[in-house]
């Protein structure tokens, strides 16, 4: 059951079995909550103003998750224009000025932001990274987190949000500036922390060019993936790599599937109105248990679908420029531990935990307790830079608790007193359905904090309510079936990766 045991191999008719109750599961789960969106359209269209569909013919669109539709609009208005222009640009110095490919970029993501942000906006980026840099020459960790941290307080300063607001015209501009400046903090605190550690072997103000560029990439700009920048720095500083031509087909295989995975977001909130439905707590309540149940898939659901679309964009264009942007999340219907879901979901932010937060302080390097602390430090902070409200401390906490029973269960499980025992009296195939069992009780709170992640407390509160209290002796053992098969599904898929 630890890292040494590999996942045992089941007969193939029982992993076809897994497939065909977990495809079930999903479309007829969905397909009630898409009945109950259609019987319920007129009040939800009241209330949330649905808008004309134009993806398919006849069905309106839900419009009420914020991040899709601020990123499709700011995609439609610049965004797909400016990336685009990013492409050709890095292209052409590639060909023609390859030693001045870097500030080429970096002269181009300023221009770009400058477009986007305004000129107080990038002043603000500016501000942020030249205080950064300036208290990173120190080389003092302590004084780097603590400036990272004062200026990500600054976000939430009400004086300052008023004024920042009063720059721009519409909201959208606003929080286009707060997003940008968050992920530039994770950016600044990486390229303080790899001074402090290891510094370039250059001058002050060669370094500061560094950082700029590194802040100033415009595929990464507003919203990551995030590459830490040591991997920025190695993998531009490649002799000859970044100029290498690319090759098309995948580069055109990639696109289509990026076309495809923004289709199916689109084609979810056109025929399931899950956003507007979470929204409304008397909806929630008188919700049939599959499309109860199908609420929480589609919640999830599109929120891997929408980061495949918002990390795979970028992430395309990280790669012609001879890069290696992190992977992209893997399917959630396939996570059974919240160590996986951490570990596969957004790659590049779990790498940057790792690395300057849990191994700095300790990690799994001086025992539990350490690494508790560590786990919890690391969670804290995201916690803290998505803003720190309740129903996020919620779930920063659930997460903290479920790695820490997930990693504890797993120690006991593997000990040298306790494998062989269970060795003994199981064989690999019932080792794994029992891994199995206990996984599907682990997704059950996985998927729990994930919904108080995505619609809050009062969400994550109702689900629990009507599945585990009210529905203990009717809904919870047929979830917590479908819960195994999901858990199976996904042990399949990595002993197909050992």
């Amino acid at each position: 059951m630890g890292p040494k045991h590999p996942i045992a191999d089941l007969p193939c008719w029982e992993i076809r079995v897994y497939w065909l109750l977990s495809i079930g599961s999903h479309l007829h789960s969905f397909y009630q909550l898409h009945r109950f969106s259609k019987e319920y359209e007129d009040g939800l269209g009241r209330e949330f103003e649905l808008q004309k569909g134009f993806l398919i013919w006849g069905f309106k669109k839900d419009p009420t998750d914020f991040e899709w539709s601020f990123w499709s609009d700011w995609a439609k208005k610049s965004l797909l224009w400016t990336l685009l222009g990013h492409a050709v640009i890095s292209r052409l110095a590639s060909i023609l000025i390859p030693q001045r490919r870097v500030a080429v970029l970096t002269a181009y993501g300023v221009l770009a932001a400058w477009s986007t942000l305004g000129a107080r906006g990038v002043g603000v980026v500016v501000l942020h990274t030249c205080l950064s840099f300036t208290v990173a020459q120190l080389r003092r960790p302590a004084l780097s987190w603590t400036c990272a941290l004062l200026l990500l307080a600054s976000l939430h300063v009400g004086a300052l949000e008023d004024l920042q607001r009063d720059w721009y015209e519409t909201e959208a501009e606003y929080y286009l500036l707060l997003f940008s400046v968050a992920v530039c903090c994770l950016r600044s605190i990486s390229y303080s922390l790899e001074h402090c550690w290891r510094p370039l072997e250059a001058g002050s103000f060669t370094r500061f060019c560094w950082l700029a560029a590194y802040t100033f990439y415009h595929p990464l700009f507003y919203n990551g993936p995030i590459v830490n920048f040591q991997d920025f720095t190695q993998q531009m500083q490649r002799p000859n790599g970044s100029a290498a031509k690319p090759d098309m087909l995948p580069f055109l295989a990639s696109a289509a599937r990026i076309c495809t995975w923004w289709g199916v977001a689109e084609t979810m909130i056109h025929l399931m109105y899950m956003h507007a439905v979470q929204s409304n707590e008397t909806y929630l309540q008188i919700l049939p248990p599959w499309a109860l149940g199908g609420l929480a898939l589609a919640l999830v659901q599109f929120f891997y679908v929408k980061y495949l679309v918002l990390f795979g964009v970028p992430s395309l264009l990280v790669r012609l420029d001879g890069l290696e942007p992190p992977r992209l999340p893997r399917c959630v219907s396939i996570m059974y531990s919240f160590t996986g879901m951490w570990r596969h979901f957004d790659v590049g932010l779990y790498h940057w935990l790792i690395r300057y937060i849990y191994i700095p302080t300790g990690g799994s390097h001086h025992g539990p307790l350490w690494k508790m602390l560590s786990t919890a430090l690391a969670f804290g902070f995201v916690c803290y830079w998505h803003g720190g409200h309740d129903y996020l401390q919620n779930w920063a906490l659930m997460n903290w608790l479920g790695v820490t029973v997930e990693n504890g269960l797993k120690a006991f499980l593997s000990s040298p007193l306790i494998f062989p025992c269970i060795e003994r009296c199981l064989s690999a195939p019932m080792r794994r359905r029992a891994q199995a069992f206990l996984s599907a009780f682990s997704t059950a709170m996985l998927i729990l904090s994930n919904l108080v992640f995505l619609g809050g407390n009062h969400v994550g509160r109702i689900f629990w309510k009507r599945v585990f209290i009210q529905g203990w002796s009717t809904s919870a053992v047929p979830t917590l079936v479908f819960l195994y098969c999901f858990a199976q599904v996904g042990l399949e898929w990595d002993r197909k990766q050992q």
